[in-house]
């Protein structure tokens, strides 16, 4: 296999498993061939210390079979003493170094990590990199020891390298996924979604669905805009950028495209919408006018934290409409905007505020608005 047809194998199978976790491992295993290395590992944290760290995700694969058995090896019996946790965090973004420099030469005689660890998980040799995340957090990625005696060959440094972005778009759109209590969904499931905004485009970038939180956003001009069936943004520089990125997500002439991101303005000081483009499915050169072939996930940092009108019902004994109102009217959504939203007169919302408060006994807006927002912290159902 060609090294160009086997990158767009790794792409493709990124966009994969973004939405499911199970394909991993063949994504691993790819990521094997490419690097000619006998294993890798990725993993999403936080903090400047062993001590106040966070890990969100990690993974370690060898020959294309995840081992979850050295992964709480790792991080139950070595991670607090890992010599190399604090050097890791002071690389610079996307630098690819041997994993090795980063013991001195007196702890590579008698670190239980260099001599134990990592030749059970065959990275002792191999190659580590770190890149910054989304909300001041690193991504680790370290490629196992290589396959043969040619070792590291500027060929196949340059191949890891290569690869590094995709990496950090496919941990940054999964932990999206993640927050957005999404991550394992269907692309139809998505639109289901009361977290963030989707929006489903077809192969030429038309918009074929969008969940509530996007059309929202769309009928708004908030940021983003519907041009004719294409997604767009309000503001004309944005639009631009936002076209180019949609180009790369959606080639025309054929391979698998790539995921990226970006922010978009919005009208007077609310902050920007924050926009991650992913390919689905097969490539460019499959033209079906009507195949979801991008998915976009849009971000508003301004958003309350978002409750499920379904939990509304369950908690506080409201029918669906009633449900959907309150969770509406907790997003700070005025009676027409939520009138606009349902397909309903303005009068008819104010109908079902009003049997909502008398329902649970309260008297003021605010109160139901608060009252919805105390429920952000049950646990919510998966969509």
């Amino acid at each position: 296999m060609g090294g160009q047809e086997l990158f767009e194998r790794i792409l493709g199978s990124l966009h994969e498993a973004v939405l499911d976790d199970s394909l991993w491992p063949a994504t691993s295993s790819l990521i094997d061939e490419a690097c000619a290395s006998k294993g890798n590992f990725l993993a999403l944290g936080d903090g400047v210390s062993r001590d106040d760290s966070g890990i969100f995700f990690a993974r370690l694969c060898l020959r294309g079979q995840r081992r979850e058995d050295l992964e709480r090896w790792y991080f139950r019996d070595y991670y607090p003493w890992d010599e190399r946790v604090a050097r890791f965090r002071q690389l610079p973004d996307g630098r690819v170094v041997p994993g090795g420099s980063l013991y001195t030469e007196a702890e590579k005689k008698t670190s239980p990590v260099y001599n134990e660890l990592l030749p059970s998980t065959h990275t002792q040799d191999g190659l580590i990199a770190r890149l910054h995340g989304s909300h001041g957090r690193s991504v680790a990625v370290l490629v196992g020891d290589p396959v043969d005696a040619e070792g590291w060959s500027a060929a196949r440094v340059e191949a890891v390298v290569h690869l590094l972005p995709h990496l950090r778009q496919y941990v940054r759109v999964r932990q999206v996924l993640v927050d957005a209590r999404a991550l394992g969904s269907s692309v139809a499931a998505l639109l289901e979604n009361v977290n963030c905004g989707v929006i489903q485009l077809d192969p030429r970038g038309r918009i074929v669905a969008a969940n509530e939180l996007a059309r929202d956003l769309l009928r708004r001009g908030d940021g983003l805009a519907d041009r004719r069936g294409l997604l767009s943004a309000a503001s004309a520089e944005d639009a631009a950028a936002l076209q180019a990125l949609l180009a790369r997500a959606l080639p025309r002439f054929g391979g698998p495209g790539e995921s990226g991101s970006m922010t978009v303005r919005r009208r007077a000081v609310s902050p920007r919408l924050v926009l991650h483009a992913s390919p689905v499915g097969a490539s460019g050169m499959d033209a079906r006018p009507h195949r979801v072939a991008a998915l976009v996930l849009v971000i508003d940092p301004a958003m309350r934290s978002v409750v499920d009108p379904g939990l509304v019902g369950a908690v506080l004994g409201l029918t669906p409409a009633e449900s959907q109102i309150a969770a509406l009217l907790a997003r700070n959504r005025t009676i027409r905007d939520i009138a606009a939203a349902t397909g309903r007169s303005d009068g008819t919302v104010r109908w079902h505020v009003k049997r909502i408060l008398g329902k649970l006994g309260l008297s003021r807006q605010v109160e139901l608005v608060q009252l919805v927002m105390s429920l952000s912290d049950v646990p919510q159902r998966r969509p």
